[in-house]
Order: C-alpha cells, then structure tokens, then sequence
C-alpha cells in the first residue's frame, strides 16, 4: 500500500487492489470542522480522478468514528465551519458537505465508537457502513436543539426508511452495532479487531466490479 497523500488531518494511501484507505487522525473523538469536511472533498474527487481507485475505506483513528462537529462557543470548539471563497463569498461547512456527497467513487465507512450528530451524518454519506458491536449510532440535534444536519434527514430514511428515521431524528435514541445491521443503518457486522479488515475486503468485493458499470 503506497502513500496517496496527507490533507490537513486526512491521511490516504492507495493499494494494489484498487482499493484507497483515507483515515482520519484526530484521535480520540475525531471531531469535524470545515477543514476536515474539505479535506475529505479534495482527496476523494483526486482519487475521483485516480484510474487505480475503484472505492474507499473511509476510518478513523482513536476510540470514536466520529463525535460530531466542533462546535462551541460562537459555535465552534477549536475549527472554522464558516470560510471565504477566492471570490470573497462565504463557504459554510456545508457547502463543502454538499460537494461530498457529489463525489464518485464507492465509499465503505468503518464504524467504531461513536457516530454522533453531524458524525453519523458522515458515516452516513458512505454507501455502505461495516459497523463493531461496540459502535453507537446517534442523531442526538433534536435533544440538544439544533437542525438535523449533514443531509441526514435525507440520507437517513433512504437506509432505514421513513418511520424510523423519523423514530430516530426525534427522539435522538442511541443505536449500538448490532441494532444498526438489523434495521439497515449499517450493512455488516465485524468485531473490532477486524473491522478494518471487513470493511477492506467489502470494498474489495466492489472493487472488482467493472468501474463503469458501478458508476453508472
């Protein structure tokens, strides 16, 4: 596996099998701001463009996936959601999640830990998510009174349905790994010693399919 390259506090190689690693080292708790959103945006529309790219495995260092973002006082805790564009226009963190979603390659999260608020909103940006027993599933904005962020009032019902996003959204329950497999949340299961491993070998099986025929 070579060196792909290091944006910012995303670290990504890229193997022979075709299939890229992008880990996120903000260890323990992996928390997003604007550029760690936008980080993930340039590395995956360059590998986008890589021909030895066919899908992602998309990690996280520490004990959490990822607990949200980092908001705070005047809304952050230590990272910028809000920029300026060359232009001189504003780019909002969300404009930068927005690109993410539009990038083409097949992505396999690997969840530990928690995924938390705006966390699980990246975890599920992923097409698919191999989640350890240990993982925690949380769209927690309605109990602490925000908007549901990161398209999760989108991506949600897509992967568990209309009712129980809905169940989910309001009420901001907690999903461990085995619940998040049986309701479609997350799509296998793996102990955490070899989650890494089963999401590799998930985006291995994707990986050998024509690329064309994935994209399309």
């Amino acid at each position: 596996m070579d060196d792909f390259g290091t944006y910012g506090d995303l670290h990504v190689t890229l193997g022979d099998d075709h299939v890229a690693t992008a880990e996120i080292r903000r260890p323990p708790n992996n928390f997003f701001d604007l550029d760690l959103i936008d980080a993930l945006v340039q590395s995956f529309g360059d590998l986008d463009e890589e021909n030895g790219c066919r899908a992602i495995v998309l990690c996280a260092e520490g004990k959490n996936f990822c607990a949200g973002a980092q908001f705070g006082s005047n809304g952050r805790r230590g990272g910028d959601i809000v920029a300026t564009n060359p232009d001189g226009t504003p780019r909002h963190l969300y404009d930068a999640a927005f690109e993410l979603f539009s990038k083409k390659t097949p992505v396999v999260a690997a969840i530990q830990g928690a995924a938390v608020g705006g966390g699980l909103g990246v975890a599920c940006f992923a097409d698919f998510r191999v989640a350890a027993p240990e993982a925690r599933f949380t769209a927690n904005f309605a109990r602490l009174g925000f908007h549901h962020g990161f398209g999760l009032t989108v991506s949600l019902p897509g992967l568990v349905g209309q009712q129980k996003a809905i169940e989910l959204l309001y009420t901001g329950a907690r999903i461990g790994g085995e619940e998040a497999v049986a309701i479609g949340l997350a799509d296998r299961l793996a102990p955490l010693d070899q989650l890494r491993d089963a999401a590799h070998a998930m985006a291995v099986e994707i990986a050998t399919s024509a690329p064309l025929a994935v994209e399309s």
